[in-house]
C-alpha cells in the first residue's frame, strides 16, 4: 500500500465513531453492569436480584450481562455510593435514609413511628411521595427504578437491657446507619446513637463499643445478631426499603429496548421480594425466640407522643419542606 493510500484508509477510520471500530468476542455482552447490595447472599434481595439478572440476560439474548454482588463485597454504603456517582459500578440498591446523604428528601420514608401499615408504606412509595423522591434522586445524577425493595419494619435489639418504653432509651448506646434522620431519632429519645456501617455491626456489638441495634427481624436473623444480643423490642419504629439506584450515563446508555426489559424484570424482582418479605419475618420470629431471643411488646403510641413532645416532627417538617411532608400525610396522617 502506498503511503498516500495507507494515510487515507487512517484518516477514514478516525472519521468514525469510536463505537464502530470497537469489537466484542462472539458471544459477549454488549454491555456488562455490576449490581451492588449490602446484604447477605442468602436475603431475599439478593436473590431476586440474581433471579432478575438472569432474565434479563435471556430476554437480552445476553447483550446486557448484570453481576450481582452481595454483602458489601464491592465496600461500605458510603464507598458504595461514591462508586455509584462516579460510574465505577452501574447499579446499587441502597436504603433512602442512608441515601439521604446525597438526597435529603429521600430520609423521609423512615420518618420514626409515621407508616402504621405496610397498605400505607406501598400507597406512598409506590406513589406521590416516591415519585417525589425519584425526582429529587434524578437530579443528583442517579436514576431510580420505580419499585422499591422491601427491607421490613426496623426493631430494636439490645445485650443489655430491654426497651420497653421511651424512658428505657436514654443513654442506650445504639448503632445506626450513616444517617441524619436516624441519628436525630435516637437523639430525641434521650439515647447515644452511634453511625456505623453495616459490614462493621457484628464486630461492634460483639466488641460493645454499642449495646444495641435495630434492623427487620429478616435481617437480624440472617445475620446471626442474636449471637451478641438478648433481647427484641418490637417498636417497628422505622420502615425502611431500598432503592434500586442506576449510575444515569450507564442507564441511559442503554437502549430503549434494553433499558425496558430492565426496568420490566427489575419491578418484578421487587414485588417478588416484598411477599418473601412479609413471609420471611414471620418465620425470623419464631426463630430468633428459639434461639433464645427475649421478645418485648411495646405500645406505639407512647413511643410517638414522646418523639412529638421533643420536636422530631416539626423539626423534619421544616428540612423536609410542604410539598414532601404532605405527600407523607396524606397516606399515614397527621404527625407534627
Amino acid at each position: 500500500m502506498t503511503a498516500t493510500r495507507r494515510r487515507a484508509v487512517l484518516a477514514g477510520a478516525a472519521s468514525l465513531p469510536l463505537f464502530a471500530l470497537r469489537t466484542r468476542p462472539a458471544g459477549a455482552a454488549e454491555f456488562s453492569y455490576k449490581l451492588a447490595n449490602n446484604v447477605p447472599a442468602t436475603h431475599p434481595l439478593a436473590l431476586r436480584q440474581v433471579e432478575a439478572a438472569t432474565r434479563i440476560r435471556t430476554a437480552s439474548g445476553g447483550r446486557l450481562d448484570i453481576q450481582v454482588f452481595p454483602a458489601s463485597q464491592l465496600g461500605s454504603d458510603t464507598d458504595s455510593l461514591s462508586q455509584l456517582r462516579a460510574g465505577a459500578i452501574e447499579l446499587f440498591t441502597l436504603s433512602g435514609v442512608i441515601l439521604a446523604t446525597l438526597v435529603p428528601t429521600a430520609a423521609i420514608s423512615g420518618v420514626g413511628f409515621a407508616f402504621k401499615t405496610y397498605d400505607a408504606v406501598w400507597r406512598a412509595m409506590d406513589g406521590r411521595l416516591g415519585a417525589l423522591i425519584r425526582s429529587e434522586i434524578d437530579k443528583r445524577g442517579l436514576f431510580a427504578f420505580d419499585r422499591m425493595f422491601d427491607n421490613g419494619y426496623r426493631q430494636i435489639t439490645s445485650s443489655t437491657r430491654g426497651i420497653y418504653t421511651p424512658q428505657d432509651l436514654r443513654g442506650f448506646k445504639i448503632r445506626v446507619p450513616v444517617s441524619p434522620l436516624w441519628t436525630s431519632l435516637f437523639q430525641a429519645f434521650g439515647a447515644a446513637p452511634a453511625s456505623i456501617n453495616f459490614s462493621e455491626l457484628y464486630s461492634a456489638l460483639q466488641t460493645k463499643v454499642v449495646e444495641g441495634q435495630e434492623n427487620p427481624l429478616s435481617l437480624i436473623e440472617i445475620t446471626r445478631l442474636y449471637e451478641v444480643q438478648s433481647s427484641v423490642s418490637l417498636t417497628s419504629h422505622m420502615w425502611d426499603g431500598f432503592w434500586l439506584l442506576a449510575n444515569r450515563d450507564a442507564y441511559e446508555a442503554l437502549p430503549d429496548d434494553l433499558r425496558q426489559i430492565a426496568a420490566r424484570e427489575f419491578a418484578q424482582a421487587a414485588l417478588d421480594e416484598r411477599a418473601d418479605i412479609a413471609k420471611l419475618n414471620t418465620v425470623a420470629a419464631e426463630r430468633l425466640q428459639a434461639k433464645g431471643m427475649q421478645f418485648i411488646a411495646v405500645n406505639p403510641t407512647t413511643f410517638r407522643d414522646s418523639l412529638r413532645k421533643a420536636g422530631f416532627y416539626a423539626d423534619w417538617r421544616k428540612k423536609f419542606g410542604e410539598p414532601a411532608w404532605n405527600a407523607l400525610e396524606t397516606e399515614v396522617g397527621a404527625l407534627a
